[in-house]
């Protein structure tokens, strides 16, 4: 075995991982004013050259913000920013959709459990009028994939999981740029929007109820239907 000096971290490095820590225990906010370089000098009892280092450091990692003439502020993570890099990865794979598809099968499942546990009765509603909005484009043979989007992340909303949420948007906006020419497949039998309209009722009804089990064999019916649709 190779063994490597051993390094002392800089005050600087202490003062970052102290910080992230903060964040990790929910002590600072996203949104939240960031302390002053005086103000956390004088707390830490450091120098305002290794405080400066530090807000340096956290600002590229994204984890701060500096906004001039207001001051330092812990940053609010966009949506954008986990989904650009991840888009940019697939577009470069061969098999970017079917990695995607899986993907969305795993997480889908969990999400439509949790959504059937958790749900409040005001989101309930709200999925109900999504499906009755879907009823009506059914009928023109035709399920616009803005709604359909809007029914799968609301249900991601309702699951109460900030982290499986914003995973749901990543994957609903990578798949929409990455299946954009597929997506006529899908209605290529004259059927199917009946029949994906019937899946999305099973799905809400299990919602509805609060049957998380028949909700999440009902989220891998449907996805494992489209899969099949868009190969």
């Amino acid at each position: 075995m190779e063994l490597q000096p051993i390094k002392t971290k800089k005050i600087y490095e202490e003062i970052v991982e102290q910080v992230k820590k903060s964040l990790s225990e929910g002590k600072l906010m996203p949104g939240e004013r960031f302390y002053s370089e005086r103000e956390l000098s004088e707390k830490l009892g450091v120098s305002r050259a290794s405080v400066r280092e530090a807000i340096r450091a956290l600002t590229t990692m994204g984890v701060l913000e500096v906004k001039p003439g207001e001051g330092t502020f812990v940053r609010k993570v966009q949506n954008c920013d986990i989904v650009q890099p991840l888009v940019m990865a697939l577009l470069l794979e061969e098999q970017q959709a079917t990695y995607l598809l899986e993907a969305r099968q795993i997480l889908e499942r969990e999400i439509v459990y949790l959504a059937a546990r958790r749900a409040t009765s005001e989101e309930k509603e709200q999925l109900v009028e999504i499906t009755r909005q879907m009823g009506e484009e059914m009928t023109r043979g035709y399920l616009q994939e803005d709604t359909d989007v809007k029914f799968h992340l609301t249900i991601a909303a309702m699951s109460h999981n900030p982290i499986l949420s914003r995973l749901m948007y990543t994957i609903a906006d990578t798949l929409a740029q990455t299946l954009a020419n597929k997506r006529s497949r899908l209605y290529s039998d004259p059927d199917n929007a009946r029949l994906l309209f019937e899946q999305h009722n099973e799905i809400v009804k299990a919602i509805i109820s609060g049957a998380a089990e028949p909700a999440r064999r009902a989220m891998s019916k449907h996805l494992r239907f489209v899969a099949r649709q868009l190969k």
